[in-house]
């Protein structure tokens, strides 16, 4: 699979309509056939995990943003399904409290970014700064226009300190999103996951997609890529995902530390 081909270029204009949701044109057989891949990708993923955790150099930080039911807890669950939970952190970011108000729009971010040896991820994220904050106009232009430079140097700072950054933007049309809204209602098992208030961010669908627009386009870097990823079409968003974050811990090279015992040498009572 080219999961490659959904990696945002840097200082390339994004127009999300020149993406399409329903793309599956990296993977030419069955969904059957990606669900396979999938577990071999997920064997993968905890072995890596391993030696992430063992070794003890590296840090892996996985942001998951898109519309609401754009998948970000279907991501987590199927992407993440055979990692060690003492190795990993899922981090829900919801609307901020009086105290996170009262400080810097990062404070709250930083103490959950990952430790050596961790993955931690963000259902969603510091770029609701940049989003809902702007879609509302919550705070001036000027406030959060700067802080695109601000995020920048914010992810080049943990990207040097040993963080590995993937960033993922699920990608799903209004029409997939209002099929997974009346899905919620009709169905009395998910309809806990039903708000009122999706109904009204829903209305504001333009004004989201051009915030995405720019933030991808101005956040993108060596660093901290994003990636656009098709999510119309559930496997094939969890595949696209996976490959992804396997292939950058596989190209990282990690290896155990080298341990001090002559294992052949003792001998155990």
């Amino acid at each position: 699979m080219k999961a490659k081909q959904y990696r945002v270029r840097q200082g390339k204009p994004v127009d999300l309509g020149d993406w399409d949701p329903d793309d599956t044109s990296s993977w030419n057989k069955g969904k059957e056939d990606a669900e396979q891949e999938l577990s071999r990708l997920s064997d993968k993923l905890e072995q890596l995990q391993d030696l992430l955790y063992g070794g003890h150099q590296h840090r892996l930080l996985v942001v998951l943003q898109g519309m609401d039911t754009s998948g970000k807890d279907g991501t987590i669950k199927h992407v993440f399904r055979g990692v060690n939970p003492q190795g990993v952190s899922a981090v829900r970011f919801q609307q901020p409290t009086q105290q996170e108000l009262d400080h810097d729009y990062l404070w709250r971010v930083h103490p959950h970014t990952p430790a050596k040896g961790e993955m931690a991820i963000f259902n969603r994220s510091h770029y609701e700064e940049v989003l809902v904050v702007r879609v509302h106009e919550l705070v001036p232009r000027k406030v959060w226009s700067r802080r695109y430079r601000q995020i920048c140097e914010f992810e080049r700072m943990l990207a040097d300190e040993g963080t590995t950054i993937l960033k993922f933007f699920l990608h799903i049309s209004r029409e997939e999103q209002k099929k997974r809204l009346q899905e919620r209602l009709d169905d009395s098992r998910k309809r806990w996951k039903f708000d009122l208030t999706d109904i009204k961010e829903r209305k504001l669908w333009p004004q989201y997609m051009k915030a995405y627009e720019d933030a991808l386009e101005k956040t993108t870097t060596e660093a901290a890529p994003w990636y656009i990823v098709p999510a119309n079409r559930k496997w094939y968003r969890n595949l696209v995902v996976s490959t992804v974050i396997v292939e950058t811990l596989e190209a990282l090279k990690m290896q155990y530390p080298k341990v001090k015992i002559n294992a052949k040498q003792l001998k155990l009572e």
